[in-house]
């Protein structure tokens, strides 16, 4: 029997964030980002943003490439979804994105980043914000490199300072700074 699909949960935002697909974990703690990888992910919030793990997960919209957890490699890791599980997950997706109409999407690893642009080289994207075209409106993206321990690259230079241009990019857009006021105003 396959684990359930992970979902981030009903959060309006105009923030939105894509991982590639859920861990072995998150299935069965039932949200994204929920061990290893979400660690790393939310110290950067809150080191850059200023925003715990809840604050993020009641403000940012959480979607993923592969809905399922793809499983494990020969060698133990978790396994890349293949070109047919993204495809079969990729409705759901483009539907998230046609009803938040996000201002501001967050793809999280080379793999989400990908569906939504060419990259060859983390380098040459992560610090950077791109403007995105969809359904005759522009939203900005801002990508960030996997959070994974099986990844040096974000604490390793040049990705550690493109990280941190990254993450002060989200901190400062209009989208998390109004989303943040919203919240603090509750």
């Amino acid at each position: 029997m396959l684990p359930p699909p992970v979902s981030g949960g009903a959060v309006l935002s105009k923030v939105m964030l894509v991982g590639q697909a859920p861990g072995v974990k998150e299935p069965v703690l039932a949200r994204p980002f929920a061990w290893t990888a979400g660690r790393t992910l939310f110290g950067w919030f809150s080191e850059f943003c200023g925003l715990s793990e809840a604050e993020v997960r009641a403000q940012i919209y959480f979607a993923a490439v592969c809905r399922c957890f793809p499983g494990k490699t020969a060698a133990g890791g978790d396994r890349v979804p293949a070109p047919d599980e993204i495809r079969n997950c990729s409705s759901w997706m483009n539907d998230e994105l046609d009803l938040l109409r996000p201002r501001l999407l967050i793809p999280v690893g080379k793999l989400a980043i990908g569906q939504f642009m060419v990259v060859a080289k983390l380098e040459d994207v992560i610090g950077r914000v791109f403007p995105l075209r969809r359904n005759r409106r522009t939203l900005d993206m801002v990508p960030l490199p996997h959070p994974s321990g099986a990844s040096p690259w974000h604490r390793i230079p040049p990705g550690k300072a493109l990280l941190a241009q990254a993450m002060r990019l989200i901190a400062q857009h209009p989208a998390v700074t109004e989303s943040k006021a919203i919240e603090i105003a509750k």
